[in-house]
């Protein structure tokens, strides 16, 4: 049966949106009003590479079997939809027609799970140790999540890396890194079961008899997701520097003795809040894989091109770690360097 999934942001969206249309599924992505026009016309392009071939293939979604539209958030019918995925920047929830929507969204006591980077604070409060830790600061407006249960908010780590070619459209996206999406349960069985429904769907795709990459996984543990912060604080977060930015792979092997200082630091803090080392990715398995990310960080881009605000997961971990009794002196001084950049951004636009 077709499930009907609605997803906040129709950049990185579309590709878990792709994944879901191959399965059969419908989507309906929200976002500005001339994306939704331009989707609503043309449709959307994503690029992956499947394994063993050399060259990325376009999946274009008016050539798949699930339904996809596009709308503003102001237009969003909440009736329609089983699932909610959040996956816009953690900023853009500011947004006032997007938080009238996001209060709309927990009235309604839609399951929500989140592709964001920044988790959202209900699914922190799902995590004992975090529960009544101060974090609202690493928010740009901790107030939006107020309104949600923390029961019904799921995090699905974004591990897959992709971006929006700076010379194409809008509905264009480009895989990079062709990784897994790994979601945490939500705390109702009924939406678990409509994750492993997705999940064996999104499986059993082919694409001309070959496996498509990008998978959902799903998994009993809360602190799955929570691996990526250590890829995060080593990499990027690393590429925003006091000068220009640099990219995944010279903030990670640049030095390589102060990266994996950082990344088992990091780890270190997820297993004293009760994450168990199985849930966690080697170091050496990311660091393999940041050789290939040849780009700077989103983040570190959207501090370039000039942006006020940006997801402070490095943030987020600092305030985790002092709270915990565990600081780190070159976590600290990201955090710093990102708070620096960001302040010359918002003095800049005050001029």
């Amino acid at each position: 049966m077709p499930r009907n999934i609605l997803i906040l942001g129709a950049s990185y969206g579309s590709l878990l949106a792709t994944k879901l249309l191959m399965a059969g599924h419908n989507v309906t992505l929200v976002c500005r009003s001339k994306t939704a026009e331009l989707i609503n016309r043309e449709g959307t392009e994503v690029r992956i590479k499947l394994r063993d071939e050399p060259n990325h293939r376009s999946i274009f979604s008016r050539y798949l079997p699930g339904k996809l539209d596009a709308t503003s958030p102001g237009d969003v019918d909440l009736s329609r939809y089983d699932l909610v995925g959040l996956a816009m920047q953690e900023p853009q929830y500011t947004n006032h027609t997007i938080r009238v929507l996001m209060i709309k969204i927990a009235a309604a006591e839609l399951p929500c799970l989140s592709i964001m980077n920044m988790p959202p604070l209900p699914y922190l409060k799902r995590i004992p140790g975090l529960a009544d830790m101060d974090l609202q600061e690493a928010y740009t407006n901790a107030q939006v999540w107020d309104r949600f249960k923390p029961g019904l908010v799921t995090l699905c780590s974004p591990d897959p890396q992709a971006f929006r070619p700076p010379e194409e459209a809008a509905n264009v996206l480009h895989v990079g890194l062709p990784t897994n999406f790994k979601a945490a349960i939500f705390a109702d069985e009924k939406h678990n079961q409509l994750l492993r429904e997705l999940e064996a769907d999104i499986d059993a795709v082919r694409l001309d008899g070959h496996d498509v990459p990008v998978k959902l996984k799903v998994f009993d543990s809360l602190f799955v997701p929570l691996a990526k912060w250590s890829m995060l604080l080593t990499g990027n977060y690393r590429c925003i520097t006091p000068e220009e930015p640099q990219s995944i792979r010279d903030a990670v092997h640049g030095d390589l003795k102060v990266s994996q200082s950082i990344y088992d630091h990091v780890d270190a803090v997820a297993r004293r809040l009760g994450a168990d080392p199985q849930d966690q990715v080697p170091f050496a398995k990311y660091a393999k894989a940041a050789e290939s990310l040849l780009k700077p960080s989103s983040a570190a881009r959207a501090v370039a091109n000039g942006a006020p605000f940006i997801e402070r997961v490095d943030l987020l971990v600092k305030l985790i770690s002092h709270q915990l009794g565990m600081t780190n002196p070159d976590i600290d001084r990201t955090v710093k360097i990102v708070d620096q950049k960001l302040n010359e951004r918002i003095e800049a636009s005050s001029l």
